[in-house]
């Protein structure tokens, strides 16, 4: 097999392809136009999040047999048209999931404790403690919309919080364990306190989160949306902040990213404007450690399908 690498990876996986005499190609610069005229030559390809691989790309590569993804999911890459082309693929979503769920707890403790607010406003000359009051985290019910290994990290993590843990998955049944209940969810909107997403951007999950979503929930809600953005309709979220459904909303990805292309959003204005909003780059499961651990899983997993190509 020799493997085109289009994106940035850490050196643990180009060591562990060396080490195993796999021929590889490393060109992190390289775009999408440049791979187009390189990848007829490969049976690989290994990719972060730098471009769609889609149908036009894939008929490019009669050879192509396997395709990578540094990351968790495949939601840049045309997974049923690769399925229908025999292609393998492998994604490295253990990688970083710990990052993940780090990373919207710390957003979940500073949005119920006004931390963002708080630290500009004494920053700014105002010393406003009872407007600042937080609310604790102990006792309540976090509902987890999806229990692979992004929600199974968040529930471990939250789990010495002394909070009641939930989660309702479509797509399996009887995964209770230690640190969470499997439920209904019919039970999740009559208990959430905390609503967190940890489900694939599918065909099916996509704009799921609207209005008549968030309508159903009998408590107000704290919202964290760590998943994809293109789950959530932002004006819904918007609208049921306005009515006190949502007592805060943390968002680390959106149905948009980057600028300006974002700014130019209706809903963008608003959401910024708002205090009990909090925001970040599309980073949580982005850190010095996911880093290396994306690429160490995913090179293991190519290892484990050349290993198996060799035996049959």
């Amino acid at each position: 097999m020799n493997i085109l690498i289009v994106d940035d990876l850490h050196e643990i996986l180009l060591e562990k392809l060396r080490k195993a005499n796999i021929p590889f190609n490393y060109q992190p610069d390289i775009t999408r136009e440049e791979a187009e005229k390189l990848i007829p030559e490969y049976q690989g390809l290994l990719i972060r999040s730098k471009f769609q691989v889609d149908q036009a790309f894939m008929d490019l590569a009669p050879n192509l047999e396997l395709i990578g993804r540094a990351g968790a999911g495949m939601d840049n890459i045309d997974d049923a048209y690769a399925a229908s082309k025999g292609i393998t693929l492998l994604s490295a979503n253990e990688g970083n999931c710990d990052a993940v769920g780090e990373h919207m707890i710390g957003m979940l403790l500073s949005l119920m404790n006004n931390l963002n607010r708080g630290n500009w406003e004494v920053r700014n000359g105002q010393w406003r403690r009872e407007e600042n009051r937080g609310y604790e985290l102990k006792g309540r019910t976090v509902a987890l919309i999806g229990y692979g290994h992004n929600g199974k990290a968040m529930a471990k993590k939250l789990s010495g919080f002394d909070v009641n843990i939930i989660a309702y998955d479509k797509y399996k049944t009887g995964f209770s364990d230690q640190y969470v209940r499997e439920v209904s969810m019919e039970e999740v909107v009559r208990q959430a306190d905390v609503l967190s997403f940890h489900i694939p951007l599918t065909r099916e999950t996509k704009g799921m989160v609207d209005e008549e979503y968030l309508f159903h929930f009998r408590k107000p809600i704290f919202f964290l949306m760590g998943a994809r953005g293109g789950i959530v309709q932002v004006p819904a979220v918007l609208k049921a902040l306005d009515s006190g459904k949502i007592l805060g909303a943390a968002f680390d990805v959106l149905p948009v990213e980057k600028f300006p292309t974002l700014q130019e959003q209706a809903w963008f204005a608003d959401l910024i404007n708002r205090e009990n909003v909090l925001l970040s780059p599309h980073v949580a499961g982005w850190t010095y450690e996911s880093y290396y651990k994306l690429s160490d899983f995913l090179v293991e997993k190519i290892l484990h399908y050349v290993a198996e190509k060799q035996n049959q």
